[in-house]
């Protein structure tokens, strides 16, 4: 039996606790999740470099999934372009059933192989995109079905898991197993699982873009002026590495068209 679908010994009678020990079982293997991560840094580390190097190269990274697993891909994808300055197109994330399954179950989609594959054989593949199938369990036909047709176009294949010997694994270049272990709901990977998945994306992501270039310090000097609060934040940056005023910061950013680099002459 996988250990995301054991029974948990610690939540057995969760139906009769009060809802403070509820809420301290669950933290407590919320902070398991995080030492899973924890272990898993190494094959983060060798993955993330991979994908670095392809990324500033030209390459593209691709999150495949279902239900949740896809979910979160899609989620780390779409806030790069905010947060860093990218195209759209460079980080990309796939969930099974397209965007109707961001909000509703699409019942099937998980086990369909040629689904998966034909979806990224759409982004016509080259050697220098990578891509990370997500699976939980790790045997999602529709993950499998993308990671082969990224295996023949020769892109990186990284098979995130938090089981070991899945099938995503022995057909993927790397792996990345977070051994989260069994769930307080018996079954319900969206949860410690899920929340390991969604900091190892937010790592994957995050270093990619910082060794891209697209961080200055702990700074995010791509950003968009999309709304108050991130042009709040942009002048702040600028008048704290420019050492200049609040207002001398906006002044320069309005004459740089909003652009953090320009008005910092980075």
């Amino acid at each position: 039996m996988l250990n995301t679908e054991k029974r948990n010994p610690n939540s057995t009678h969760i139906d009769e606790m009060n809802t403070f020990d509820m809420l301290s079982v669950i933290q407590n293997e919320n902070l398991n999740a995080a030492l899973a991560v924890e272990k898993a840094l190494p094959q983060i580390e060798k993955t993330t470099d991979k994908i670095s190097e392809r990324f500033n190269k030209g390459g593209r990274i691709f999150y495949v999934g279902c239900g949740t697993s896809g979910r979160l891909g899609v989620l780390d994808a779409s806030e790069c372009p905010p947060t860093y300055g990218v195209t759209k197109d460079k980080v990309i994330g796939i969930i099974a059933g397209g965007d109707t399954a961001l909000r509703n179950a699409v019942e099937g989609t998980e086990d369909n192989f040629e689904l998966g594959y034909n979806d990224i054989k759409k982004f016509d593949l080259n050697d220098l995109d990578s891509v990370v199938g997500i699976s939980v369990a790790g045997g999602a036909k529709y993950v499998l079905g993308a990671l082969t047709a990224a295996k023949e176009a020769n892109a990186l294949t990284v098979g995130l898991t938090c089981n070991e010997g899945s099938k995503i694994n022995e057909i993927s270049d790397l792996s990345i197993i977070t051994d989260t272990g069994a769930e307080v709901i018996t079954g319900s990977s969206r949860m410690k699982a899920g929340s390991a998945h969604k900091m190892v994306l937010n790592m994957i992501s995050t270093c990619v873009m910082v060794k891209n270039g697209r961080v200055l310090e702990n700074y995010m000097i791509y950003l968009k002026p999309s709304n108050e609060k991130l042009k709040d934040r942009m002048i702040r940056i600028v008048s704290e590495i420019g050492k200049v005023s609040y207002e001398e910061a906006q002044t320069l950013l309005e004459k740089s068209d909003w652009d953090i680099r320009k008005a910092t002459a980075i």
